[in-house]
């Protein structure tokens, strides 16, 4: 399994709980309402909120979360609950089930419909926190989410709406692939914390349908929109994030799904990835033409915490690892996107993208842990 240097690991991971964390502790902070802006601007600064996201408030409980017990995180639960409370106070929509999409800056709902990429995420978030505080409210939550997900969202084929009026009734929307790559990914967590032959067999289900109906045959890539949909294409940084997910779950590898994201990850290398930058593109088309070539930290920290798992990678690895640190993170914080050129193209920095950091993160150190 390839691992990285640890100097270069102890130099990000040092960035990450000295600068990273304490930036949403402190001035990404909404202490009124108990959640994080939005984002902040590069001097740290709030951007004036328009919006709170039940999504982002669930990827902040999670990175709260997974620092609970760790050394200097004494701060951890307290804000792992404030977050788990305001995740129910603010978007839990006590008439209809589920939760909203999002509030507005004063408290109230804004956005009410129902998404699945943000039900994914308070599963994930929950299994999470459920394994550090094993708080019976918080198992409820759990499995509540679990439950709407099973009954408002699934098709019947395995597979989800990707979003629900707020009453439950059709957008017609079908389903998409981000957010079933994330409801996958809360599966595997609700796995790694109990027995649940239910989650399973919804996870078996979910990527049957997806290898079915959104992976390419000849390349193997999966696919943003089911396959035949119009204008469609892939994104290499989620061919990354997919291979992770299969290659480290004992229920998902060996699985058709498995082996087509297996020739994906080298597809995507060979077309997405320039090895002299070690830059990931956005958005190809199926040909492997990049239809988008913006940089985004959240794809570059993806592809470099699948390749711990790729043999044979320790050198591209090291090279990844030297390219996040040097073209992404800075003395301030980090670059959210650079354009195809590597010029800074966004300098906001959203409180959704250390989820990203921190899940990199953790493959690194697993993989160190693994081979001593």
């Amino acid at each position: 399994m390839p691992i990285a240097s640890q100097p270069s690991l102890n130099s990000v991971l040092a960035h990450f709980h000295d600068l990273i964390v304490p930036l949403w502790q402190g001035p990404g902070w909404n202490a009124d309402l108990a959640l994080p802006y939005e984002a902040l601007d590069a001097d740290h600064r709030p951007l004036p909120p328009q919006r709170y996201r039940a999504m982002a408030c669930a990827r902040q409980l999670y990175l709260f979360a997974s620092l609970i017990g760790e050394p200097g995180a004494a701060f951890a639960q307290e804000r792992a609950a404030a977050l788990f409370r305001s995740l129910q106070r603010h978007f839990h929509d006590a008439e209809h089930g589920g939760w909203f999409y999002s509030i507005d800056p004063t408290g109230q709902p804004l956005d009410k419909r129902k998404d699945l990429y943000t039900h994914a995420f308070i599963i994930f978030a929950c299994a999470h926190y459920w394994a550090k505080v094993r708080e019976p409210l918080v198992e409820s939550v759990l499995d509540a989410a679990l439950s709407v997900v099973a009954e408002r969202f699934a098709t019947g084929d395995g597979l989800y709406e990707a979003v629900l009026e707020r009453n439950w009734s059709s957008l017609k929307s079908g389903p998409l692939q981000n957010p079933l790559m994330h409801l996958a990914e809360g599966f595997l967590a609700t796995l790694a914390v109990r027995e649940d032959a239910v989650t399973q067999d919804a996870l078996l289900d979910l990527a049957g349908a997806l290898h079915k109906r959104f992976i390419d045959p000849q390349h193997g890539v999966m696919m943003e929109k089911p396959l035949g949909a119009v204008d469609n294409w892939f994104e290499p940084g989620h061919q990354f994030e997919w291979f992770f997910l299969l290659e480290s779950s004992p229920v998902l590898r060996g699985t058709p799904l498995h082996a087509a994201l297996s020739r994906a990850f080298a597809y995507a290398e060979l077309k997405g990835v320039d090895k002299a930058s070690g830059a990931v593109s956005g958005m190809l088309a199926l040909d492997g033409h990049v239809r988008d070539g913006t940089q985004r930290i959240w794809a570059q920290a993806e592809y470099l915490r699948a390749l711990t798992l790729r043999p044979g990678s320790e050198a591209v690895l090291q090279r990844q690892l030297l390219a996040l640190q040097q073209r992404f993170l800075h003395d301030k914080g980090w670059h959210e996107c650079l354009d195809a050129k590597g010029d800074v193209s966004r300098r906001d920095m959203p409180s959704t993208t250390p989820y990203h950091l921190a899940t990199c993160y953790q493959g690194l150190m697993q993989s160190t842990c693994d081979l001593r």
